[in-house]
């Protein structure tokens, strides 16, 4: 059996890594699991601790049959660390040590950098888990509650899964890292989370498929440069975690597509044409389409900051290094180290946002970008044959890159939607057509009223087509205590 595809059940914590035979990593990790279990019942979902809620629990790695669905309360969760299978002989892919058999210990020269893209990561699993901690109490329905609560455990479990790596290869310093990761607090002011999107508030579930959609997306584009790692450890984790990723983004994409199949059907049976007739829509107790792309708006415009400076040494040092590569760097052809290559970037020079050429290297965070922009528009353009469908005369669309940012290169500027640079006082007065008012976060707030009864749906969402692993509609997916 090649390494990696055997489990352990038996121990505390779960994994493919040995730690029965590795008594140091598994005392530190038995005894990192104790302040784990108090931060989840203090910073997890409020109020469902004790519910049973039918979660999908990974049990091995084999893509075949690698998770089992079964009841289980929460704070008893099979939190595990699981790699994904060695690939005898891996190569370094890029970099300077191209071709080098990749790294099962921490190379010395690089140990700093290689921490602190490990710790950046583990950063964001639990901050998300504390955004979404009260949504809990304004689920639509026990199909989206359970969703909820499996998105949360799976952020868990891959801070678990960065955890052992900060255990296994750093020492102390790994040690006062993990604690430090349970030490954070999304939006705190004193000790806020590292990234500054994973602070900010998530008051409703339209924001929450909104997160799920761009910004788990985001962290799709992190771990699959990071699975292409010259760290072999740091490769296998983020290959694994990447396949429990793909339920979340799921979750985003679905239930933004049937907040619109319900707003538009709700449209459609009063007779309403307009979209921008938003008292109308309103009155209907579903969520206008204009208030829709405000929070797009605002949820793409955040995550693009999370993409960092659009020139960046730290991104070309550690491709350099060959710790993180570039977007499934596997399936590129050119020579992987880009040292005459270049790149076109967006920058703002003398008032304008014009193109350049710069060196590649310079330019990784860019091309990740731009890799990431062209998946949101593939599922932007789903979510707009959903309106088409309905025959209403509105379309939904991606702001400009320069729209809302707060980082890289048009941080200190205004930029409209469509592009265009505006002074302060022209933002001021229209910034409530762009990024969601206080009127319609209280309109949104206002529709979130709990529906836990099987088989129902809130009034504003459209239930989902199929159940998850295949169940009925009135499925009870969460036992609630």
């Amino acid at each position: 059996m090649p390494e990696g595809m055997h489990v352990d059940y038996d121990g505390l914590i779960p994994n493919n890594v040995g730690l029965a035979q590795d008594l140091r990593v598994r005392k530190a990790l038995e005894t990192w699991h104790p302040g784990y279990i108090d931060w989840w019942k203090e910073m997890g979902p409020v109020g469902f601790q004790e519910s049973l809620v039918y979660l999908r629990t990974a049990i091995g790695v084999d893509p075949t049959g690698w998770a089992v669905f079964d009841y289980v309360k929460m704070p008893e969760y099979k939190w595990g660390i699981l790699l994904a299978p060695k690939v005898e002989g891996r190569k370094i892919p890029f970099g300077r040590h191209k071709g080098e058999p990749a790294w099962q210990e921490v190379p010395g020269e690089y140990r700093a950098m290689l921490r602190r893209l490990i710790v950046v990561q583990g950063d964001t699993e639990p901050a998300s888990v504390e955004q979404q901690r009260h949504l809990g109490a304004t689920a639509p329905s026990l199909y989206d509650l359970r969703n909820l609560f499996q998105v949360n455990v799976e952020e868990g479990r891959h801070l678990w899964q960065m955890v052992y790596l900060l255990q296994k290869y750093f020492g102390a310093d790994g040690r006062e890292e993990a604690e430090a990761l349970l030490e954070r607090r999304s939006g705190d002011a004193d000790r806020p989370r590292i990234l500054g999107a994973f602070n900010e508030a998530t008051p409703d579930w339209l924001s929450f498929f909104m997160f799920t959609f761009f910004t788990d997306r985001d962290g799709k584009m992190q771990l699959e440069a990071l699975a292409q790692s010259g760290f072999d450890p740091l490769s296998r984790s983020c290959r694994f975690m990447l396949t429990e990723e793909a339920h979340h983004m799921f979750v985003g994409a679905t239930g933004v597509q049937r907040i619109l199949q319900r707003t538009v059907s709700a449209m459609n049976e009063a007779g309403i044409e307009d979209p921008y007739d938003v008292e109308a829509v309103r009155r209907l107790g579903v969520i206008d389409l204009p208030v829709i792309q405000k929070k797009l708006n605002l949820h793409f415009s955040l995550t693009l900051d999370l993409f960092g400076n659009e020139i960046s040494t730290n991104a070309a040092n550690a491709f350099e290094a060959g710790l993180k590569g570039r977007y499934r760097e596997d399936k590129l052809t050119d020579d992987h180290q880009l040292h005459n290559a270049t790149y076109p970037v967006l920058r703002c020079v003398s008032g304008r946002i014009v193109e350049e050429q710069v060196p590649a290297l310079s330019a990784l965070n860019m091309r990740l970008r731009d890799d990431y922009v062209r998946e949101v528009e593939a599922g932007v353009a789903r979510w707009n044959q959903v309106i088409a469908k309905g025959n209403i005369n509105f379309k939904l669309k991606l702001p400009h890159v320069a729209f809302n940012r707060a980082i890289g290169e048009f941080s200190t500027i205004h930029v409209d939607p469509d592009g265009n640079i505006l002074d302060d006082a022209a933002w001021a007065a229209r910034k409530s057509e762009f990024l969601p008012s206080s009127d319609d976060g209280a309109y949104i707030a206002d529709l979130m009223k709990p529906m836990f009864e099987r088989g129902r749906y809130a009034g504003w969402i459209a239930p989902p087509r199929v159940g998850i692993d295949n169940k009925p509609g009135d499925f009870e997916y969460v036992r609630i205590v």
